[in-house]
Parts: structure tokens; C-alpha cells; sequence
């Protein structure tokens, strides 16, 4: 498997894998509110790189990589505070975070225009 194949793929499981987490988390895991909160929607800005992601359009792995932090922060403050399955979960989202992260931008790197 080429290189970037490699870091498509696991670009694209770590943020489809992120997006279940998000909507199990905050839908029927360990939501905020008993039945479910409105944090669930967090899981929406995940949508928008996904079609660019899932077909190696490298301006999508750029900006996404930037986009992924907001997600990080959150994961790392949740898992400081949280307790029980919460803090289980934001570990989760921290290490798919990280991984979802590094394969982008070593992807948008492998795929750059070597000028002439």
C-alpha cells in the first residue's frame, strides 16, 4: 500500500470514527443531560471535511488539520474534568484526535507540489 493510501485511509477512519464517538457520546453514553444533549451537534462540523477527506482533496486534509485542534482541546479539558465514562470517552477523542491529525498533515506534505 502506497504511503498516502495509508494516510488516507487512516485519516478517514479516525474521522468517521470521531464522528460516532461524538454522536454515541453525547446521544446515549454519557450525555450531559440525561436523554441526550445538545452537544451532540458537535459532531456536524465534523461532516463538512468529510467527502474531501474520503477522497484525498489535500485542501480538506490542510484546513481540517487546523479544524481537528478544536476537538483536541475539548477531548483534553473533558478528560481533566470529567469522571467515569466521560473521561473514558475524551481519551478516546483526544487519541482519535491525535491520530486524525497527524495523518492529515503528513498526507497534505506527502501529496504537496514539488516546484520545478
Amino acid at each position: 500500500m502506497k504511503r498516502t493510501s495509508l494516510l488516507q485511509l487512516t485519516a478517514s477512519v479516525s474521522l468517521i470514527a470521531l464522528i460516532m464517538l461524538c454522536l454515541l457520546w453525547e446521544g446515549w453514553l454519557a450525555p450531559l443531560r440525561p436523554g441526550g444533549s445538545a452537544l451532540i451537534l458537535k459532531a456536524v462540523p465534523l461532516l463538512f471535511p468529510l467527502f474531501g477527506i474520503l477522497h484525498g482533496r489535500r485542501y480538506s486534509y490542510q484546513w481540517s488539520s487546523l479544524m481537528i485542534l478544536v476537538y483536541f482541546t475539548e477531548g483534553a479539558v473533558r478528560a481533566w474534568s470529567d469522571h467515569g465514562l466521560s473521561r473514558v470517552l475524551a481519551d478516546i477523542e483526544v487519541a482519535l484526535t491525535v491520530i486524525f491529525f497527524f495523518a492529515a498533515i503528513f498526507y497534505a506534505r506527502a501529496t504537496r507540489r514539488v516546484p520545478d
